[in-house]
């Protein structure tokens, strides 16, 4: 697959001294959902901010579509397109006036056939003459988006797209962004919501303390880094664990009802060991009436992942 971004050793320090990005290395391919996460103040806006020309990088290199950002800003800058967190427009512009003008601040010329299908694609068609100020917080988060696809970008980003949003809402968001997906778009997106990193991304990048600290495929990364946990309910209660199941990673509930599995921690063999203790139980005549199976969610992986390298001392 195709290299849509590259940014090697990228580095931003503020005058005060802060370093916001320490060498940064990140590829993302075309045609991807990339999620980027990390915790309020690891860097995910600067990095943002640094590829869409609102933040001047301290040192690295940033290449996209296979050209130097530094040279060739102004025409690559409008093959990308970004939905900020905060709303910075006139609020006294109506809907349709604040998507046209972004369309034109591209150098593209008025498309009302274009805008009113992005309109409608947000269901923002019927609020096309309403000022912003009267607008829904949900409402003004659809025009975000709306003003970053005025000009057809390639490359979309999208920070934090979805906060304030309710859930009603935010599932269209969704419908239009896989559409977009579908179409070629490039998006890279920062959530709060790791749900819908887990269910939407491609492959997912954790930062911390402006450093990269991991890239891979969203389902690799939850199989190699997930935890199993199996709760099996016993026919009948027993007092203690049998001697030959303390191989197991199994241990006792204090009722002596049910035995809890544990186990496949960065191994992604949790279900198969799972399979390995249902025979074990069979063997040591342990007969159960039901099995629970759960695995680990993306957001319960991206926390150990934090609080393991706060931890070891990592990102200090």
């Amino acid at each position: 697959m195709q290299d849509i971004l590259e940014i090697e050793g990228l580095t931003k320090t503020y005058d005060g001294g802060f370093t916001a990005l320490n060498g940064v290395d990140l590829t993302i391919r075309k045609g991807e959902i990339f999620a980027l996460l990390g915790p309020n103040g690891a860097g995910k806006t600067t990095l943002i901010g640094a590829v869409c020309g609102l933040v001047q990088p301290s040192s690295g290199t940033i290449r996209a579509f296979g050209k130097d950002m530094g040279r060739h800003w102004r025409t690559l800058r409008r093959r990308i397109g970004l939905v900020p967190q905060e709303l910075a427009t006139d609020m006294f512009e109506t809907v349709l006036h604040t998507v046209n003008y972004s369309r034109g601040l591209f150098g593209l010329a008025p498309d009302a056939a274009r805008v009113e299908e992005i309109l409608r694609a947000l269901s923002l068609w019927d609020k096309r003459e309403e000022s912003l100020s009267a607008l829904s917080g949900g409402m003004k988060r659809r025009v975000l988006i709306a003003k970053a696809l005025a000009h057809d970008p390639e490359l979309l980003f999208l920070d934090e797209p979805t906060a304030g949003v309710d859930v009603e809402l935010r599932r269209d968001m969704w419908t239009h962004i896989s559409a977009l997906r579908e179409q070629g778009t490039t998006i890279i997106l920062t959530t709060h919501y790791i749900e819908e990193a887990e269910e939407m991304a491609d492959r997912v990048g954790i930062i911390q303390k402006g450093r990269i600290r991991m890239v891979e495929e969203t389902r690799a990364m939850m199989a190699r880094l997930g935890r199993t946990e199996a709760v099996f309910t016993l026919a009948a209660p027993i007092s203690a664990l049998p001697e030959g199941l303390s191989g197991h990673s199994l241990s006792l509930a204090e009722d002596g009802r049910s035995l809890v599995y544990r186990g496949g921690d960065g191994t992604g063999q949790g279900k198969s060991e799972v399979a390995a203790v249902t025979k074990a139980l069979i063997a040591h005549g342990v007969d159960y009436t039901a099995i629970d199976i759960r695995e680990s969610n993306l957001e319960e992986i991206f926390v150990n992942l934090l609080e393991n390298q706060s931890d070891t001392g990592e990102g200090a």
